[in-house]
């Protein structure tokens, strides 16, 4: 499964995961639910997930390295600061966090299975491969890292 790895960005597999999760939603409208706080929690959620998102790609750019995960080796510096004190991926987390809102926004119960989908695609197939890569070029200061921040939260 190596073949997988580092070859989807990340944004784009949230797309192709929000697309099926509508997909889903419509295919099967009878597990649909309805609440009257389903646009107000849908809208909080989002809003957490791109500020997180964004958070992290500021911390990439001024610590002026690539905000491109598909290519590690490019990475010139190990960004530890801000956002990054609270996860190792707090772009993914952002991710995440809209993939909820958008699954709250659908209202249907089945699509928060994608979730788990979601991040275990994330851990297997990009988190890891870019742990190795960080271990390789940064070493002990990674492994110290890695020891006081959590992979999601």
């Amino acid at each position: 499964m190596k073949v997988l790895e580092l070859k989807i960005p990340p944004v784009a597999l949230t797309i192709i995961i929000a697309f099926l999760m509508w997909g889903f939603a419509e295919l099967f409208p009878a597990t649909k639910f309805s609440s009257v706080w389903n646009i107000v929690i849908a809208s909080a959620v989002s809003c957490i997930g791109v500020i997180f998102s964004l958070l992290g790609v500021l911390e990439f750019k001024k610590e002026k390295t690539t905000v491109d995960p598909r290519v590690p080796d490019q990475t010139s510096s190990l960004v530890i600061t801000g956002v990054y004190t609270l996860s190792r991926n707090p772009m993914y987390i952002g991710f995440l966090f809209m993939l909820i809102a958008w699954a709250f926004y659908l209202s249907q119960i089945l699509v928060f299975v994608f979730l788990p989908l979601f991040i275990i695609y994330m851990n297997w197939f990009q988190i890891t491969p870019e742990e190795r890569f960080m271990m390789q070029k940064f070493g002990e200061e990674y492994t110290l890292y890695m020891a006081k921040v959590r992979r999601w939260i």
